[in-house]
């Protein structure tokens, strides 16, 4: 189980507008920023910024139709911040478990202390 965890990565995805905003992508495939502006209670400058910084971690990917910029989820790169939540989440698994057995070990020992 690898821990490299990309933190530019979360960061950019810990903000709840990007997670809307790539929700709103998978949905339809490739957006504008005004189009994502539109389902958003944001401005579209601030739709701008949001792409910049998901463009910058390689979530999203713009590409030129016309005057417009047309703005696409990248496909590998969310798998690789897929499979860095399932590394993290099973390290908690595990640490977990070994607070469960850390407190069950505890407990007994309490229980064989008690007078019958």
């Amino acid at each position: 189980m690898s821990l490299l965890v990309d933190d530019d990565l979360w960061s950019a995805i810990g903000d709840p507008t990007r997670r809307r905003m790539l929700d709103l992508l998978l949905g339809e495939g490739s957006r504008t920023a005004t189009s994502l502006s539109e389902q958003l209670p944001v401005t579209r400058q601030a739709v701008a910024k949001h792409l910049l910084v998901l463009d910058r971690v390689g979530l999203v990917h713009a590409s030129t139709a016309g005057r417009e910029r047309q703005f696409r989820v990248d496909q590998a790169q969310l798998a690789r911040a897929v499979a860095q939540l399932a590394d993290v989440g099973a390290a908690w698994d595990a640490r977990l478990q070994r607070i469960k057995g850390i407190a069950e070990s505890i407990q007994q020992a309490a229980d064989a202390r008690k007078p019958d």
